[in-house]
């Protein structure tokens, strides 16, 4: 694990650099930011049915459990469709949900806020995303206080766990099926040899894809090493990092090498999320855009400390360059764009088919976020046409996106800053 070090492939940054900004700079304030009303409540639909197989598996253990908001404790201004981000929508909100969602436009909206809720709801009907979004006006949505159902460990395991990652890996990161993964149970092994010499042999796009999702499964399982059932009796519940659980997974010897890998994947995510933020600064600066919950004065605070950790993110050195994706023939680069875009939606819709209610959460919203900064890196054009005041017509974003982007990078971050930690004990240990 201490091997983690150094430059990281296909980009121009390392590990120590990524470290400091996080751990010091970028780590604490983000945190502050998700504890704020806007940021810690997410509307998901978790009764949806898995689309791929029939599974009625769920996980009964109640740790596994995820406890909805009753919904007067879910401020206000969320409640009445703060995805209107101009003050003039938002003083209209709640006529303007009683207008059909949006299917009707309510007479008393100016000419200008009316064109502005038509283009959210075209923008919302676009394919432009990443993801398959939850039709959060279905009565199976509910919104979900996060600080009070925290991502860890939940006793999900085994196969029915296993069946979830096994789909993601083989049927959409691009892997010829004769290509068999590193560690995969019940195999033959070289090593990796194999796979490793597949993976430098394809574009650079279909790297950073399988690289990502890697990545984002290293990240999780961070949080469920991170913040383990250490203790469970009748007095107390004790959660803490479970060293043990965490070697298995990432220790060099233990995994042949896969370990210091998957690490390496996990901050080339942070690195992609990280631009994706630095990009996205001109849509939030604009004076119209408030993070709208109905309390004036600290939806500016919150605005003021969001403006605040965009700056920080476009202020690290070396951010991942996204130029070199998709850069060669226009009509092959459109393609696989398109490819590219088709697989990662298929990866949220599999979330669907996790069977702890808990994992399925954070699962939904870390692949929306990352979804949502892949559809930022590539709307660079139309962010940069964004005007400072009026409706952004070219790019949106609705709030369940803006909630899913920083709640993800903010997972992503604790998982490096958790990387710390695990370093400090292994080596007071020795």
């Amino acid at each position: 694990f201490v091997q983690v070090t150094g430059h990281l492939d296909d980009c121009t940054c390392d590990v120590e650099t990524i470290d400091a900004f996080n751990n010091y700079k970028l780590f604490p304030r983000l945190n502050e930011l998700l504890e704020s009303d806007y940021f810690r409540y997410y509307k998901v639909n978790l009764k949806k049915p898995c689309p791929f197989w029939d599974d009625n598996s769920h996980c009964g253990m109640r740790d596994c459990a995820v406890q909805p908001c009753p919904s007067d404790e879910v401020p206000d201004g969320i409640r009445s469709g703060s995805y209107k981000y101009s003050e003039e929508a938002n003083n209209r909100a709640e006529e303007c949900e009683e207008a059909k969602r949006l299917g009707a436009v309510d007479d008393s909206l100016s000419s200008e806020a009316r064109r502005a809720v038509l283009q959210w709801t075209r923008h919302d009907d676009s394919s432009d995303s990443f993801c398959e979004a939850d039709d959060i006006s279905s009565p199976d949505a509910e919104y979900v206080d996060l600080l009070l159902n925290p991502e860890r460990y939940t006793g999900y395991k085994g196969p029915d766990a296993w069946k979830i990652w096994n789909s993601i890996y083989e049927e959409n990161c691009f892997k010829p099926q004769n290509v068999k993964r590193p560690l995969a149970s019940g195999r033959g092994d070289d090593g990796g040899h194999t796979f490793y010499k597949w993976l430098k042999g394809v574009c650079v796009e279909k790297r950073a894809f399988y690289r990502l999702i890697s990545g984002l499964h290293a990240s999780i399982n961070i949080h469920l090493s991170a913040r383990y059932l250490l203790q469970d009796t009748w007095s107390e519940k004790r959660w803490g990092p479970n060293i043990t659980e965490f070697q298995q997974r990432f220790d060099e010897v233990l995994t042949r090498g896969e370990g210091p890998r998957r690490l390496k994947n996990l901050y080339f995510l942070y690195l992609i999320e990280l631009r994706a933020l630095s990009k996205v600064l001109p849509f939030f600066e604009r004076p119209g855009f408030q993070l709208y919950t109905g309390n004036e004065s600290q939806d500016a605070e919150m605005k003021h400390l969001l403006l605040e950790v965009l700056h920080l993110a476009k202020s690290f050195p070396l951010h991942f360059d996204e130029n070199s994706f998709f850069a060669g023939n226009k009509k092959e680069a459109a393609k696989l764009k398109e490819e590219f875009r088709l697989h990662f939606k298929n990866i949220s819709k599999i979330m669907d088919c996790v069977g702890c209610f808990k994992c399925r959460l954070w699962g939904k919203l870390q692949t929306q976020g990352l979804g949502t900064a892949l559809k930022i890196l590539f709307s660079e054009n139309l962010i940069e046409k964004i005007p400072e005041s009026g409706p952004s017509y070219g790019f949106q974003l609705t709030r369940q996106e803006i909630v899913a982007l920083f709640n993800a990078f903010g997972r992503v971050s604790t998982s490096v800053k958790e990387l710390e930690n695990f370093r400090n004990i292994l080596q007071n240990m020795r």
